[in-house]
């Protein structure tokens, strides 16, 4: 027979999984909980022990207790693919991604298939208020080119930022940058030349292939795991292989994967690239992401060669408009200056006062706490969504953090032809061949796709997800 403190836990339970509470949602305090369900406040504060031991809620230090995130026991994930590399080749096929990019203003269309975060989610007050104060106050500085570098009073917040996740950083390391895409594209361009090979993970940001195709690269994808990254034993082996020039890694909440590498695993690539002499360059812009109250490590907190040149840009936590990102290197600094200088000069000067000043206020800190707790619920119920009305031999993974959620399909449904059916009906998906090298070849993840998390909850977008269930249901028969 259960104790009373069991029988509440488990009325808790059964309030949290209906939906009652959210995940990052606050649960009522414990004199709430005594005065509501009528009984002690010792057998209240018992009960939510237990809940805390089950993993169902978190505990804040001076704020209460918080649906905390659950891994499902029951939902079969992807699994990494054969350890067996295929041939480093240039890359193929990625210019079906204009036709995802099309879609991103659209506002009649669903956004499963862009990575860009809804507009809800974003300060849009605190960023009116920074650019009118940076206009107001700095009208010398932003009237003319901004320092290669980048405005000083930004890479004095960032250096600060990197110190706090053990990247020892001075500001002079650091150059702003366009964009996260930009500061890979600099880096990559610095270390090779036309026909060299770069490592990437497989599947990886499209993004990233691009720019290795721009630059006249060929791609050697590396299997990659849903939740522990990049395969160290796959990347010896190509090591062992190929005269590999640089590695590119998302390590934390990887696009598409969502996989977050364990501080092990970052320890032990940085230690096997410092080794085989092939700088990496690591892309950490889904790092403040996360869903626990812990920012994930980077590889670079464990490179002590300088051979990590690290990436990141606010893109994905305060505005993909504001085109800001940066790039840190104590080793490659001048190499980086001079691409970045003939690339664009510099970047803009308004958008970097003004996210010094939202660095500086605190004010980024406060949206990071509202924006993890967003992402967190919607990655939850799409995927409980998904759960119930997808095809039963659906895979799908479990993130920690970032937007992504990453779908194997039955065998023979066509992503291409899925991404089509469900622009038809205003939804738009990215499917999972333009997240490898061969995108132009059927074979690789052809009946997988990725589902971008980073949209507001509500009618619309539920039905959407009916909608697109209906849709592979009529595809996998």
């Amino acid at each position: 027979m259960k104790t009373l403190y069991q029988q509440l836990a488990r009325e808790l339970v059964q309030e949290i999984e209906s939906g009652a509470y959210c995940i990052g949602e606050k649960m009522p305090g414990i004199r709430a909980t005594s005065n509501n369900k009528r009984v002690s406040p010792s057998t209240a504060v018992a009960a939510y022990r237990q809940l805390e031991l089950d993993g169902y809620i978190e505990s804040r230090p001076r704020s209460g207790f918080y649906v905390a995130h659950r891994r499902r026991r029951d939902v079969e994930e992807p699994q990494i693919e054969n350890l067996v590399t295929e041939k480093p080749g240039l890359v193929e096929g990625q210019r079906r991604v204009l036709q995802l990019i099309s879609q991103i203003n659209n506002p009649n269309i669903t956004q499963f298939g862009a990575g860009v975060p809804d507009s809800s989610f974003l300060p849009l007050r605190a960023m009116e208020k920074a650019l009118a104060h940076a206009v107001k106050f700095n009208r010398i500085e932003i009237s003319s080119y901004s320092k290669t570098l980048g405005e000083i009073s930004l890479r004095k917040q960032l250096a600060r930022r990197m110190s706090q996740i053990g990247c020892l950083t001075h500001h002079d390391d650091i150059i702003v940058t366009s964009g996260c895409q930009e500061a890979v594209h600099i880096s990559l361009k610095m270390l090779t030349q036309p026909g060299d090979i770069v490592a990437v993970e497989s599947p990886t940001f499209h993004g990233h292939l691009q720019t290795i195709d721009a630059l006249g690269l060929k791609a050697l994808e590396i299997p990659t795991h849903p939740r522990e990254g990049i395969s160290l034993e796959a990347l010896q082996l190509a090591f062992d292989q190929w005269p590999i020039k640089a590695c590119i890694v998302i390590p934390n909440f990887s696009n598409p994967l969502g996989s977050c590498m364990s501080d092990a695993n970052k320890a032990a690539l940085a230690k096997l690239c410092h080794k085989a002499k092939v700088p990496i360059i690591e892309d950490d812009i889904y790092g403040d992401v996360s869903f626990s109250q812990q920012r994930p490590s980077t590889v670079k907190s464990f490179d002590s060669s300088g051979n990590v040149i690290y990436c990141s840009s606010f893109s994905k936590t305060i505005s993909p408009g504001m085109r800001v990102g940066w790039v840190s290197s104590a080793k490659y600094l001048d190499k980086l200056e001079y691409q970045k200088f003939v690339t664009n000069v510099s970047a803009p000067g308004l958008q970097q006062l003004a996210l010094a000043s939202m660095l500086r206020s605190g004010m980024y800190d406060k949206h990071l706490r509202f924006i993890r707790g967003e992402i967190e619920k919607s990655v939850d119920l799409i995927s409980e969504r998904i759960i119930k009305t997808f095809p039963l031999e659906t895979k799908i993974t479990q993130p920690s953090g970032g937007y992504f959620l990453w779908l194997e399909l039955p065998e023979n449904v066509d992503a291409f032809a899925l991404v089509e059916a469900a622009l038809k009906h205003n939804i738009s998906i990215a499917p999972g061949p333009i997240f490898s090298a061969k995108a132009s070849a059927k074979a690789k993840f052809s009946n997988y796709i990725r589902i971008s998390c980073a949209v507001l909850w509500n009618d619309k977008t539920r039905k959407a997800i009916d909608t697109l269930g209906e849709i592979i249901n009529a595809h996998a028969q």
